[in-house]
């Protein structure tokens, strides 16, 4: 006889295992700083990465710093990490999170994640969004969610979440993407700013440039130069002036109040190999959270576990992994695939 008890029991293994809640890992981490806080990242974008870079800043944010980090990925219909899939589950730990981390593209979630991110906005929780979620969302006209679209046209949101949050939309790229490689280069006037404590002058990073409109809102940190190859020693492309490419700003929530983000154009797994860039992207993410006390310039770093990011580009992402392989601190980011 199945008792009450028990049924809640199989139900509750069951809804353990599916698929959809399979859409995400947690790294929890045991000493640090962060130890007591939660930062939630989307990873779900075509091209750079996203399944790549996350994990592992989660893991360096867990086991060097003590935050508990959830990753939640798009996955395919069979559980298996799909580079800019829209189907994604476990954005309700956004409900107590206290960070809102996202690299995403072109994304159209379920209507019961989309608002979990809507609430969290709404609340104020502070964000970090790298690369393409300038363009995170893609959602038809007729959805209730239709003004986080990039190109919104929503009045008193326009050009939606890239723009009202993380103060751009997509606008372009600046220079030939996979061709020129940039040369990230701090702002002197800002080398001060606690965000650049222990932060090279210089990164490399093998993402192209994106066009950044500042407005008179950022506290722009770096600029973003196209080389004139991929080689992190080429020579600048002197047709293509600096552009700016990290700042923090901040956004309003639902009852007006301002709230941090942090906000860079680069992003890529590769990019993160750079220590001086990887620095940044962690002091900001610190700054977000009001940690700026805690940014020091000699804060661990290093990766958890190997890393080994892929060549980014549109279908490159890993095949046949689902985010249980990438549990722990020793599992490989990602998987060698096979010959």
């Amino acid at each position: 006889m199945i008792t009450m008890k028990s049924l809640r029991i199989l139900l509750t293994a069951a809804f353990a295992t599916s698929p959809l809640h399979a859409s995400s890992i947690v790294y929890e981490g045991e000493a640090g700083p962060g130890l007591g806080k939660h930062i939630v990242f989307l990873a779900s974008d075509h091209e750079y990465r996203a399944e790549e870079t996350c994990p592992a800043l989660a893991r360096i944010l867990a086991k060097h710093y003590g935050f508990k980090c959830t990753v939640v990925f798009g996955v395919d219909k069979d559980g298996f990490i799909e580079a800019g899939s829209s189907r994604v589950s476990g954005l309700a730990a956004l409900e107590k999170a206290d960070l809102f981390f996202i690299v995403a593209r072109f994304l159209n979630p379920p209507d019961e994640e989309m608002a979990h991110i809507e609430a969290y906005l709404e609340r104020g929780g502070p964000v970090v969004g790298l690369r393409t979620s300038s363009h995170a969302f893609q959602i038809p006209a007729n959805s209730k969610y239709a003004k986080y679209d990039f190109n919104s046209k929503i009045a008193g949101y326009e050009d939606g979440f890239g723009h009202q949050v993380l103060g751009n939309t997509w606008v372009g790229h600046y220079g030939e993407n996979h061709k020129q490689g940039t040369r990230i280069t701090t702002i002197p006037e800002q080398r001060g700013n606690v965000i650049l404590t222990g932060v090279g002058e210089t990164a490399f990073t093998h993402a192209g440039a994106y066009v950044g409109k500042a407005a008179p809102d950022f506290t722009v940190l770096t600029t973003s130069q196209p080389l004139i190859s991929m080689d992190p020693n080429a020579e600048a492309d002197t047709k293509k002036p600096p552009m700016p490419s990290t700042w923090t700003r901040q956004y309003a929530a639902k009852d007006g109040s301002k709230h941090r983000v942090f906000h860079s154009t680069q992003g890529a797994s590769e990019d993160i190999l750079d220590n001086n860039y990887r620095r940044l992207i962690l002091n900001g993410t610190l700054w977000a959270m009001g940690m700026e006390k805690q940014i020091k310039p000699d804060l661990n770093i290093s990766f958890v576990g190997p890393f080994q990011p892929n060549t980014f580009s549109f279908g490159g992402h890993a095949k046949k992994v689902k985010p249980s392989d990438l549990a722990g601190w020793e599992s490989p980011i990602m998987p060698k695939q096979p010959e």
